[in-house]
Order: C-alpha cells, then structure tokens, then sequence
C-alpha cells in the first residue's frame, strides 16, 4: 500500500482515538486535543513550536502557538482526559495484571521561571535537581508482550494543592482500582512498603508485591518481633531458577536461589508473605506480598517473583516516553500547562502502545509502521521506539487536517488492502 493510504488509515485511527477520549469536552477543545495528539506524534516533540509547525496552518506560526498555549491552560483536561484515558485501558487489566506504579522526575536543572520548581531526586543516579515529579502507572502481563500506560501525573511539592507523595500514590490506586474494579496486581519499588502507603493499600484490599527496605518491623511464623532483614537472613532459600538480563545491551544471566515465609504485620489481622531472592545482586531482594503463596511450592512462589521482574520490563516504558517524545525539553511555564501537556502525552503513548494493535486486523498496520521507521539492526526489542519513530514518518509529510471519522468496515478494509 502506498504510504498516503497508510497515512490515511493511520490519521483515522487517530481521529477515532481521539473522540473516545474527548467525550465530555466541549468541540473547541476536542478540536485542540485532536491536533495536539497529532502534533505531538508528528513532531515527536513537546515543545509547542514543532507542534504549530507540524499542524501546518496556514496563518503565522506565533498565532499557532498562542492558541495551543491557551487551551492548554485550561483545567478541565486534567479533570477529564486522566480518567476517561484510564476507563479506556482499564478493560485490558486483568485479574494478574501487573500494575507498575512509580515515582519518575523530569529533569530542569537549568530553568528558572518554571512554576512551582522543586528539588527532586534522580531515581537512576541519585542526585537532587530541581524539575517536577512524576506519579506513573503502566501494566502488563507476566508472560506478555505489551506494556499499556494508563496513568501519569506530574505533581511539585511546591504547588498549593499538594498534599503528600503518598496522597498522590494512593489517588493513582484509586482512581484505577475504581475503573478496574480490583482486577490487577500493584508492584512498587522500595519506599512502597511505608507505613502510610502499606496499610491503606490493605485497608483496600488491594493485592501488591512490593521491594522492601528491610526496616519495617514484621512478625515472624514464630510470633517473634523483628525487622524485616532479620527475618529474610532467617529464610531459607530451597529454590532455583535462571534468568537472562539485558543490561546496556548485553545479556547478563542470573542464577537465583529464592524462598519464602509467611508474616504478618504488628497490629494488623492479614497473612503476609516475605518472598526472598538471592542471586541479582549483592544484597538479598525482599518483596513483601499478600498474593497468596505455598513456601514449598516453588512455582506458587517463582509467580510472585516474576510479578516483580515484570516491573522491570515496565521500566522502559517510562523512559520510551520521555525519550521518544522529547519530555524533559518541555518549555511551558505555567503548571497547569506542564500537568496538561504530561497527560496528553501519556495519551499519545497508550495509542502507540495499545490502541493501534487493539484489534487483530489492526497489527498488519503496526508491522507496516515499523518496517517504515528504517531502524538498521532490525526492529529493537523495545519495539515502540521504533512504532513511535514509524508513526511520526508517516504523519509528518503533511500538514493536520481532520479526517472522516472512520467506518464501522475499517478493520476489513485495511485487511483486505494489505492481503491484495
């Protein structure tokens, strides 16, 4: 097929994205959120320039600017699009789902007028810099291939309405779990095993793996007291496994020895179990669980750890989409504008990740897009690196212009198309 075809059928999935996502917000900001989930694809970019540029109006570029910077602003877009975007993906959660919650940054070192600038922590160096937080949410299935973002939120800790970091946490579990209806499993890294984060997600009733610090005191199979590194000392390991890990781009193999006991916390009625591994670094990984587990049994409990190694291959989620779409290079000042433009790029990123290939018919589009983005070495295996570079070579030869909403036979159409 010729790319203008695939360039039309692609602006049509885009248009259909887009008016599920906009029910509730008026036309005009239907029309703004339409053209900037384009822009932003075309351009690969958020800066509001290349998005006005990307558009192809045929006024000056200034006026562009100024109309996207002024819808942009307005606060109904966080109101609306975060949870309609969350309703649209939670059918895809189910009942093991992992849900990979969290705490990312942008980066701001070198600005100055941004509102309500921070200090934040970078997660993969561990140096403070002033940017923004970010609150993400992005699921998969264990032995799956997809990765669905469904939830990102950039907070400061300087804005008037913040709250607390675990505030921001738990209103990102109860906005989904309220959509999802319990389905899924939540895993956190360390830091989610805090008081006012662990007990709350049992006041829940959510089931959740979590990566342990090691100081939080828990009771043992013995009813003894004591820190949760003491307890994992204690347990032993009887089970092995072996798995392949790419770091840098090289595959390193673990050799793991794993193993659980059963505990609870002081205070509180609920079975507990702290699920221990040895073999991926130099210290023990410590997950605590209330997903049910038999200490003997080693599949009941490799089920647990693989819930975690998923979040893993969750982690470069996060970086595809700050990497692919420019994130941390965003200029917008005002707050409401950056919390805006995050969201619409989450927005951007659900539909390369798992609205293109929703639907069976439509993987032949996305097996086309990638051959279009001509990566050499082939198609990496973080495939969407590739799908976004793809999709922004077939949108950007022209300029927006708002196409028929699609047929009902599209997904026939494009079968029949490419089968020809």
């Amino acid at each position: 097929m010729q790319d203008s075809k695939i360039r039309s059928r692609l602006k049509a999935q885009l248009t259909k994205f887009s008016a599920q996502l906009c029910q509730g917000l008026s036309k005009p900001l239907s029309r703004f959120v339409s053209q900037m989930l384009f822009g932003i694809q075309s351009s690969q970019d958020v800066k509001l320039s290349n998005i006005g540029r990307s558009l192809g109006e045929h006024i000056a570029l200034i006026q562009t600017e100024k109309r996207l910077s002024r819808n942009l602003k307005r606060p109904e877009l966080e109101s609306q699009l975060t949870p309609q975007l969350v309703r649209m993906a939670s059918a895809r959660v189910q009942s093991h789902t992992v849900l990979a919650l969290d705490l990312g940054d942008i980066r701001k070192e070198y600005a100055q007028k941004m509102e309500n600038l921070a200090t934040v922590r970078d997660g993969s160096t561990g140096e403070m810099h002033q940017g923004y937080w970010l609150c993400d949410v992005t699921a998969a299935e264990v032995n799956g291939s997809q990765i669905l973002p469904l939830y990102q939120k950039l907070f400061s800790v300087e804005a008037k309405d913040f709250t607390s970091e675990n505030a921001e946490v738990l209103a990102a579990v109860d906005l989904i779990g309220a959509h999802t209806r319990g389905r899924g499993i939540w895993a956190m890294d360390r830091g989610g095993d805090r008081k006012n984060l662990l007990e709350p997600l049992l006041d829940r009733g959510a089931r959740f793996v979590i990566r342990s610090t090691g100081k939080r005191t828990v009771i043992d199979r013995h009813g003894l007291l004591g820190s949760v590194t003491e307890v994992a000392g204690r347990c032993r390991l009887p089970h092995q496994a072996r798995i392949v890990k790419i770091q840098e781009g090289q595959e390193k193999t673990h050799q793991l020895r794993y193993g659980a006991e059963p505990i609870r916390l002081p205070g509180r009625p609920e079975k507990l179990w702290l699920v221990v591994i040895a073999g991926l670094g130099e210290e023990r990984l410590m997950l605590l669980t209330n997903v049910p587990a038999r200490a003997r049994d080693s599949q009941s409990v490799w089920w647990i750890v693989q819930i975690y190694l998923t979040r893993w291959k969750i982690e470069e989620t996060f970086r595809f989409v700050k990497q692919s779409y420019n994130l941390e290079d965003v200029r917008v000042l005002n707050y409401q504008r950056l919390k805006n433009l995050v969201i619409l790029v989450t927005a951007v990123a659900y539909f390369a990740a798992a609205f293109l290939g929703q639907q069976m018919k439509l993987r032949i589009l996305c097996e086309k897009l990638l051959i279009i983005s001509q990566r050499f070495f082939g198609v990496p295996p973080f495939r969407f690196y590739a799908l976004a570079e793809g999709i922004r070579r077939v949108l950007a030869p022209g300029g927006f212009s708002q196409p028929e909403p699609p047929p009902r036979s599209l997904q026939l159409e494009l079968a029949l198309a490419w089968e020809g």
